[in-house]
């Protein structure tokens, strides 16, 4: 008896020893980001198509060291970072990029970030054949410098207005000198193009260099948004700026070309009407012909015209409307030779490719199928191929295809099941591959443009190894018919030592914005293991994508249409049901968690979802969406005078008499994005009502409430609500 206590005594303590995993903690994600996957950053492939470069760290410093890519053989070190100083002080060669002709190098340091795609940073230019850095200009610190096609001039945006900077007679060309805060913007989107059309810089050097196509923002008549800012002053700081809320006025446009010979500026007709907009340029592959795009307000026809550089001319090559509405990408590419344009649309149901001639006829549709083409790779003239990430594989997986240019001979180029993006090399003889899937950290890898792999760059297995030193969930992807009948994509990852008679409360997570997507079979770095903390204390984690979102087709994606958020809402209402039907859920015990969109969907899912959410969280939520910008809003519901219940019926402002369960309500003061005013909306509502609510608010914090502490306080402010209200 002695020597059996003894012997399982033993074992208890050798499995414990052996066998024990470690727990997660908000700390470890948010604070050591413990678990971030490794990437490849500094790796960039040249354009002879055999060579890379990739920083190499040498004492404190980072050389640049250039590579052959089939072998990975080390050639040289084309920048020795202890060499390269400016006045007699060393600067950080890490945020590089090339001349288009390779001769030269862009340095980039202290960068400060003004909105979601704009920065001010200082830059310094390289010469690789004489070894020395000079700073671009010392007239201020600089935006979007632009290399020409030849190398020899840089464009760049400074207190609103254009310049071009000569490097190699070292004179500075100021192009406009009417920018204005506030007021005047040349070659810089003002803020709702910046994160509506998801483009800051507006100029364009042409394919030789010799003129420079630039837009001009008069955000005059653009109403301003002001917000304090709380840094130990006597009195706060103000921050002001334009932003257009639905129905209101936006920037007048207008598109300029300056011709660097004769240093004057060509205005462009871009027609009568002034209310448009006008979200892309772009120049043909002829010098003397730019493109761009025109939108009507509604935002249901864009018209791709060309302009006459010379005179400023235009003519409309080719129109596509919709009853509904009509998103904007980078897919359009000019052919070499003015041999056509290649365009993608909806028009078919679904997001696909089409070759059109110069005139705007189409010569055949590239693509076809019951799938959607996400983004757009490259067109490589002499194979006559495109390149492309898909749906095919499933609405959850991305992959990398090929296509020859008349629609032939598509080879599906990825293999793996999950989503695989690729960033293709100038040439598109080469790309890098990202790869992973819902359960496994990113592999990057260098391919030939034909699949094959030509070297492994990155594949995480030491984040790999640290995932086995805990009991992780895996997330299982399922489907389910909501009420009307139609297919619903999920996930859930179960809580730790699930046991299958037991019930679990659920902790619901989902954005379920227009064209959005949570499902993915992809790995998600912070929220994988946020949701394994969960699953760590003792709640399932559950995702659905519901109507509205991306790669099922455009009346999937344009359902919500005027309506915004009512499908939304009853489908996660139909997932609370769904779930509450399982044997191992407790149905009155499901919550639900989101941020922006998803905190839309949060505020509306306590109020109007009472019945079925026992609490909600809702971080930076819309809460009315007249408050929120128009390119967004009227996109999808038009302008709230022609569309009152689009806004009334779906606006959690007008629902909180109906709240029953617990509510954390969460805010930056300092969001630009979605305003601190929609959640003091909110919270206005509520305490009309006599609602009881939780609420924090972040001080200076902007849409991604991050910084310092910021994100460990707040994820443990939503872990210490879960765990006392689910």
């Amino acid at each position: 008896m002695k020597s059996l206590f003894y012997s399982i005594a033993f074992l208890s303590i050798f499995s414990i020893n052996c066998f024990s995993q470690k727990s997660i903690t908000v700390e470890d994600i948010w604070s050591k980001y413990a678990f971030m996957p490794a990437s490849a950053a500094g790796f960039n492939t040249m354009k002879d198509g055999i060579h890379y470069t990739d920083l190499e760290k040498d004492g404190d410093f980072d050389n640049i060291v250039k590579y052959e890519l089939k072998t990975g053989k080390k050639v040289g070190v084309l920048v020795k970072g202890a060499d390269v100083k400016v006045n007699g002080n060393s600067i950080d060669i890490s945020n590089y990029s090339f001349s288009p002709d390779e001769q030269k190098l862009f340095f980039s340091t202290e960068s400060e970030g003004i909105y979601r795609r704009s920065s001010l940073e200082k830059n310094y230019v390289y010469d690789l054949k004489t070894g020395k850095a000079v700073e671009l200009s010392e007239g201020g610190k600089q935006m979007f410098a632009t290399f020409s096609p030849l190398g020899n001039k840089v464009a760049f945006v400074r207190a609103n207005n254009l310049f071009i900077k000569d490097l190699e007679n070292n004179r500075e060309t100021q192009v406009t000198t009417d920018g204005k805060m506030n007021e005047i913007k040349n070659g810089w989107a003002d803020w709702v193009y910046e994160e509506e059309f998801s483009k800051a810089n507006y100029f364009e050097w042409n394919a030789d260099g010799t003129k420079l196509a630039f837009v001009r923002f008069d955000e005059s008549k653009v109403k301003e948004y002001t917000f304090d800012t709380y840094n130990n002053n006597l009195y706060p700081d103000k921050v002001t700026f334009k932003y257009p809320k639905a129905g209101e006025d936006n920037s007048v446009l207008s598109v300029h070309i300056f011709d660097l010979a004769t240093a004057k500026t060509t205005l462009v007709d871009i027609g009568p009407e002034k209310d448009i907009y006008i979200p892309r340029i772009q120049w043909t592959t002829d010098k003397n012909v730019l493109s761009f795009q025109r939108m009507n307000r509604l935002q249901n026809k864009v018209e791709l015209v060309f302009a006459n550089a010379g005179n400023g001319t235009t003519k409309t090559v080719l129109a596509d409307e919709s009853k509904t509405y009509i998103d904007i990408t980078d897919d359009l590419t000019f052919l070499p030779n003015n041999k056509g344009f290649i365009w993608s649309s909806e028009k078919d149901n679904f997001n696909h490719l089409y070759y059109y001639d110069n005139n705007g006829k189409l010569v055949n549709q590239i693509t076809k199928g019951s799938w959607d083409v996400i983004s757009f790779n490259g067109y490589d003239e002499k194979l006559n191929t495109l390149y492309y990430i898909s749906t095919e594989q499933g609405q959850i997986n991305r992959d990398v295809y090929s296509i020859k240019l008349n629609g032939t001979g598509k080879k599906r180029l990825s293999s793996a099941q999950g989503t695989t993006s690729a960033d293709f090399s100038t040439g598109l003889k080469y790309y890098v591959s990202t790869y992973s899937n819902a359960n496994t950290p990113p592999v990057f890898e260098l391919h030939s443009s034909d699949g094959k792999l030509v070297k492994v760059l990155e594949d995480n297995a030491a984040l790999k190894a640290k995932m086995k030193e805990y009991t992780l969930s895996t997330k299982e992807f399922f489907t389910f018919k909501n009420a009307d009948g139609v297919d619903l994509n999920g996930w859930m990852m179960k809580p730790k030592n699930f046991d299958a008679n037991k019930k679990y409360p659920v902790y619901m997570f989902a954005y379920n914005g227009p064209g959005s997507n949570e499902c993915n079979n992809a790995w998600e770095t912070f929220d994988f293991w946020w949701h394994s903390l969960l699953n760590q204390e003792g709640y399932m984690v559950v995702c659905v994508d519901g109507r509205g979102t991306l790669g099922r087709g455009r009346e999937f994606k344009h359902c919500t249409y005027l309506q915004l958020g009512k499908l939304e809402t009853l489908d996660q209402i139909d997932a609370a049901k769904y779930l509450g039907g399982l044997p191992f859920v407790d149905k009155s015990r499901i919550g639900f968690q989101g941020w922006s969109y998803g905190g839309y969907m949060a505020s509306l899912l306590i109020t109007k979802g009472a019945d079925y959410f026992k609490s909600a969280i809702a971080v930076a939520p819309v809460t009315n969406w007249k408050f929120y910008d128009n390119i967004y809003t009227e996109r999808f519901l038009r302008k709230p005078q022609d569309n009152k219940s689009g806004y009334e019926d779906n606006s959690p402002v007008n629902f909180t008499k109906q709240m029953k369960g617990k509510f954390l309500l969460i805010h930056g003061s300092g969001d630009d994005n979605v305003h601190f005013q929609n959640s003091m909306e909110l919270a206005n509502s509520l305490i009309k009502n006599n609602k009881p609510f939780d609420f924090m608010a972040y001080p200076n914090k902007n849409h991604g409430i991050y910084g310092g502490y910021t994100r460990t306080h707040l994820y443990t402010k939503m872990l210490e609500f879960v765990k006392n209200n689910l």
